[in-house]
């Protein structure tokens, strides 16, 4: 999955102090489409198992429909972690990837909260004179990209009303959520109750500040995210967004949302 996927998934991210822990292990499979101007350009489905505080997430994605003339990226991810009073704490995330005959991995390890290691391939380029660099202190704290999508909440109103710190093996950010609208929403697999939270992207160090893009995501997109309980865990996952771009808005939707047998 090429570096704008990771940070369109990143922008789908929340978390929260849990309040209480699955007593037994369960397990969930979404499967997503992303669509630009009604016309689907990539897929993904995610399987996710939770057991006590301790999580694992595997995914999988790639170009679809008439973007796969463009773009025959495909890629796989994981995650794992665990939640504690101050949090998610992520230990692990890896997103490989191949474009063509490109090849290209992401891969982030984390110690007591702080992010122990990072390893982009191929390695970025050298960096213009508008590069931000990290500070040390950046990487205290942070979720991962896929990680950072569950939500543990007492009650759909626990949701928004947070600001998630996000890592993605060379952007730091944070992903400011606000409180929405609750509704109800039928995919494959679930019907009932959600939230929307809005969501503002603040890119805080590890990218180019000139860059177009990114100044738009902060300064004028229009975010908004939906979340749906999995199961009884009170645990939270995306289920629906919106995401204003320079060209026009992508939508990512879920076509199936279901607890596994």
């Amino acid at each position: 999955m090429p570096r704008p996927m990771l940070v369109l998934a990143a922008l789908l991210a929340g978390t929260v102090m849990p309040t209480h822990a699955a007593s037994a292990a369960e397990a969930f499979h979404g499967e997503y489409t992303v669509s630009f101007l009604g016309i689907t350009v990539a897929r993904s489905s995610f399987d996710s198992r939770y057991e006590g505080d301790k999580y694992t997430i595997d995914g999988r994605a790639s170009a679809a429909g008439l973007a796969r003339i463009f773009d025959d990226t495909t890629g796989t991810l994981t995650a794992s972690g665990r939640f504690s009073r101050a949090g998610i704490q992520p230990q692990t995330f890896r997103a490989d990837y191949t474009s063509g005959k490109k090849v290209s991995m992401v891969d982030i390890r984390f110690s007591g909260g702080t992010v122990s290691s990072s390893k982009v391939l191929p390695p970025p380029k050298p960096r213009g004179d508008d590069w931000l660099p990290l500070d040390a202190g950046d990487l205290k704290g942070v979720a991962d990209p896929i990680g950072a999508t569950v939500i543990r909440a007492g009650s759909l109103d626990e949701v928004c009303g947070r600001t998630v710190k996000m890592y993605d093996g060379e952007m730091r950010a944070n992903l400011v959520l606000a409180p929405g609208s609750k509704s109800k929403i039928a995919v494959k697999g679930y019907q009932g109750p959600t939230v929307s939270c809005r969501m503002t992207f603040q890119p805080v160090s590890g990218y180019a500040q000139r860059r177009k893009a990114l100044k738009f995501l902060r300064d004028r997109s229009k975010i908004m995210v939906t979340f749906a309980p999995l199961g009884q865990t009170g645990i939270y996952a995306p289920i629906y967004a919106t995401v204003g771009t320079e060209i026009g808005t992508i939508t990512i939707k879920a076509r199936r949302f279901e607890a596994k047998s």
